[in-house]
């Protein structure tokens, strides 16, 4: 009794980091069976946690060949975990709720409240019911697509369960690939089917539930909300700009567009340029890059997805808020406007602390880990990013890393999945408002 007391006592940021930490303990034991492993031999508890962060933190980043070490049943726990690391344990919780028509009470739809990134409570039972909704149907969808063009490669019963597996790692944003060898999809680097599936499922899991919503009702009330039009905006501008920067990078890199026709440069651009955001999956060699576009794909992955999102990164709309105070201060203004809306002072605050809280995750992790790895700065910082934002994108350090830097990788990957400030509220109280307030004071700034 004193122990149930304790858990409704705990803040619901608290009760996200113990429930997600559950799941990924959980995960590891499952993924350390002998009966997950082709070899029938129990993995190793730091590669089973490792694999396991990577599935419900929904990265990527991988120790073991997912196609070759695991078996049918490993590969199916792998995409189980993806799918509640994508939506959410909260959310695949309600559901179970929902389906015994159990009531919602006011301490879960808090909860719920802050594993979605949402402002209010009104309408979230709602929003939940919504976004499984939408999950299944753009995963069943789209894993008819593959299954339909993979069943010309491979056996008809093969081609469906490749098919729907790479449908929920693809709309989730994990990166996770079942093609053998660390391959991903760069054996379909011509083929359009596949690219755009793919493309659709990355942007439209990491667009937000929210947004989804109202694009879905957008027919109806022929109108769309300010945080929706931010994020497909900068959505927009931030994937035309990144093919466009990497096909002029690499277009003649022998190693990756410079080998290729017309036709694939520009979709290994636009899906190069998809991917970091946060989904992992690639058609180019990232290795093979020059070091211009792994940095700039360093940027891309920093930015991430969006809020309320299958995807991690410090989102496209804390992005858009720093980008508008640097535009505000040098037009002398005092606020941030976008479409007509002024952003409230708080908004301004959050987006700088996330950004500021993220910056200072990865370059402590990144210093860290150039004193125990042996490998380069870039290639470091690049993990280090792709751990933090969830991408799953790497350079190949994942296969070297030493067990210290697997741990700090974990730990980016969780930080990354339930955000700096959720694991901020976690650790430390969440103080009620001032009671009063300091005299102002003056600094110089600049």
């Amino acid at each position: 009794m004193k122990l149930n007391n304790q858990w409704v006592r705990l803040s619901p940021p608290r009760i996200l980091v113990l429930g997600f930490a559950g799941i990924i303990l959980l995960g590891t034991l499952l993924l350390m069976l002998p009966v997950s492993s082709r070899s029938g031999d129990s993995l190793p508890f730091i590669d089973a946690l490792f694999t396991a962060t990577s599935a419900v933190c929904v990265t990527g980043l991988v120790v073991v060949d997912t196609g070759t070490h695991f078996t049918v049943l490993g590969q199916v726990i792998l995409a189980i975990l993806i799918q509640i690391g994508g939506l959410g344990f909260m959310t695949m919780s309600t559901l179970v709720a929902i389906a015994f028509k159990r009531r919602i009470s006011l301490r879960e739809r808090l909860i719920l409240q802050e594993a979605m990134n949402q402002s209010t409570m009104e309408g979230i039972v709602r929003l939940i019911r919504k976004v499984v909704a939408y999950s299944l149907i753009l995963e069943a969808v789209c894993g008819t697509l593959f299954a339909i063009r993979w069943s010309f490669d491979m056996p008809v019963g093969q081609a469906i369960y490749y098919g729907y597996w790479h449908a929920i790692s693809m709309f989730n944003n994990a990166g996770f690939d079942m093609f053998g060898e660390f391959r991903s999809l760069t054996g379909y680097i011509y083929d359009p089917l596949v690219n755009f599936t793919a493309m659709f499922l990355i942007v439209a899991g990491g667009i937000g539930f929210v947004v989804l919503s109202d694009l879905v009702d957008y027919r109806k009330t022929r109108k769309l909300s300010l945080h929706s039009k931010v994020v497909l905006l900068t959505t927009g501008l931030l994937i035309g700009f990144g093919a466009l920067v990497i096909f002029v990078f690499e277009y003649s890199n022998p190693q990756t567009l410079g080998s290729l026709n017309w036709g694939g440069k520009i979709l290994g651009s636009f899906f190069q340029s998809v991917t970091p955001r946060t989904a992992g999956a690639n058609t180019l060699d990232i290795a093979g890059l020059r070091q211009a576009t792994q940095f700039f794909i360093i940027i891309l992955m920093f930015i991430g997805a969006s809020p309320g999102s299958t995807g991690g990164g410090i989102k496209t709309t804390t992005f858009m808020i720093m980008v508008g105070a640097v535009i505000a201060m040098m037009r002398g203004r005092e606020d941030i406007v976008f479409f007509r809306y002024r952003l409230e002072q708080e908004r301004i605050f959050k987006a700088l602390t996330v950004t500021l809280l993220a910056l200072l995750l990865i370059i402590a992790v990144t210093m860290l880990l150039t004193m125990t790895e042996d490998s380069g700065f870039l290639m470091i910082l690049f993990e280090t990013t792709s751990a933090f934002s969830t991408v799953g994108l790497s350079m190949g350090l994942t296969l070297k890393l030493t067990t210290f830097g697997k741990l700090m990788i974990c730990f980016m990957m969780f930080a990354g999945r339930l955000g700096p400030i959720t694991l901020a509220y976690a650790l430390g109280q969440k103080k009620g408002k001032e009671l009063y307030k300091y005299p102002e004071g003056k600094m110089i700034i600049g």
